[in-house]
C-alpha cells in the first residue's frame, strides 16, 4: 500500500498509479462479477502472463482493492474478489464501460 508522501499530489494520478494499467482494470472487470481463481483469470484474460497476473494481484491485494481468500483444502483453493474498496470502485468501471458503448456505437 502507498503511504500518503508516495501517492502523488493529483486524485485522478492516484487512481490511475492504483488501477491504471490494462491487466488490473481487465481484472477489476472480472470481480466485479464474482470471486475468480487465479488459473480462471489467467485462461480468460489472454495474453496475460503468469508474472504480470501474479504481480498485478500482488499490488491490488497490497492496496487493498481486492482480497485473497485461501481455503485448507488439498489441493489448496485459492479466490480473488473485491474488498469493500474495490467495490467501491465499481462506479467508475460501470462508467467506463458506457462511455465505451458509447463510442463504439458512434463509430458504427
Amino acid at each position: 500500500m502507498l503511504t500518503k508522501e508516495e501517492m502523488p499530489a493529483c486524485s485522478v494520478a492516484t487512481t490511475v498509479q492504483l488501477i491504471g494499467s490494462k491487466w488490473k482494470l481487465l481484472i477489476l472487470r472480472n470481480l466485479l462479477m464474482r470471486p475468480w481463481r487465479f488459473n480462471e483469470l489467467r485462461r480468460d484474460l489472454e495474453g496475460v502472463s503468469q508474472k504480470v497476473l501474479t504481480d498485478s494481484l500482488r499490488a491490488m491485494e497490497g492496496d487493498g482493492i481486492i482480497t485473497r481468500t485461501v481455503y485448507p483444502e488439498v489441493p489448496p483453493r485459492v479466490e480473488y474478489a473485491l474488498s469493500p474498496l474495490g467495490e467501491s470502485m465499481r462506479p467508475i468501471l460501470d462508467a467506463m464501460e458506457e462511455w465505451g458503448k458509447e463510442y463504439k456505437r458512434r463509430m458504427e
